[in-house]
């Protein structure tokens, strides 16, 4: 689907749509075309409602992942191919509320003293830092560095929103020391190459190999990380609309969750069985 894939990713690109997006819509129509064996634009819709059926009974992806795959392919019917009336989709699903397993700052502390690798340890103090999303700390660039105003600029980040972000002495200071050992050129965190970004999967394995050797149990991934950054603001006394503008979040209630992670306002909460009676006080 060569001149097809071109066609719809310039169709997400003209809409602003995140490269992640972007690969994975890309990705659930080649899925599409390699089942059925043919060019996606000769399979009908509902070849590919019973295409999306196969994804939730026989492959068991989870519902976001079907999800996914089915936004992608009405965009592909529906923008790319212009048939504006393509029907399909999968079931809509009640997702699990779940919230994160935040990392203490100990934990933090722990993760970045024992990362000696310098690359490593400068893409993990960035990440946290800034609080950036793992294809943001990615896709930096020298140029986003900016040690007059003391701000990291994130561009095109999620909803293709550019933003600046904090820039500390001390990982200005880091970044200085893996600037002079590695000199990179545009990327600020390179391929093996050293021509092209570092990849996401690499990224996520600096973490996890870090994450073992700080012996920190929790579940989490690099996200973890930006999770933190936003907890531990918070905890400091850092007003949510800042917080919210760091992060880069569209709506507020994104940065609003974080309260019911931070320490200081569950720990500073009064539990009401402190304010009963004791059954157990002698009465005068």
């Amino acid at each position: 689907m060569g001149t097809l894939r071109k066609q719809m990713d310039g169709d997400l690109m003209v809409r602003g749509m995140a490269v992640r997006t972007r690969e994975s819509y890309l990705g659930a129509v080649a899925g599409l075309a390699k089942y059925y064996g043919r060019s996606p634009d000769q399979i009908t819709e509902q070849q590919v409602q019973k295409y999306l059926l196969h994804l939730i009974e026989e492959r068991k992806l989870a519902w976001s992942s079907c999800n996914i795959a089915a936004q992608g392919l009405k965009f592909f019917y529906r923008v790319t191919l212009k048939r504006t009336e393509a029907q399909f989709g999968i079931p809509t699903a009640r997702q699990p509320q779940k919230l994160p397993q935040i990392l203490a700052r100990e934990e933090v502390s722990r993760l970045i003293e024992r990362t000696t690798h310098p690359r490593h340890r400068a893409i993990l103090m960035t990440t946290y830092g800034a609080g950036l999303r793992l294809n943001e700390v990615c896709h930096l660039k020298l140029t986003d560095i900016d040690s007059a105003r003391m701000t990291l600029r994130v561009e095109q980040g999620k909803g293709a929103k550019d933003r600046y972000t904090l820039l500390s002495p001390r990982l200005l200071a880091e970044l200085r020391r893996y600037w002079a050992w590695y000199r990179p050129k545009l990327w600020l965190f390179t391929s093996k190459d050293g021509e092209h970004p570092i990849s996401d999967a690499t990224v996520q394995k600096i973490f996890y190999a870090a994450k073992k050797r700080a012996a920190i149990v929790k579940e989490c991934g690099i996200h973890g990380l930006r999770h933190a950054f936003a907890t531990h603001l918070l905890e400091a006394g850092v007003d949510v609309h800042t917080i919210q503008r760091l992060m880069g979040h569209g709506h507020i209630s994104s940065t609003l969750r974080y309260f019911h992670l931070a320490r200081k306002h569950l720990a500073g909460t009064t539990s009401p069985l402190e304010l009963l009676e004791r059954a157990d006080t002698p009465r005068r």
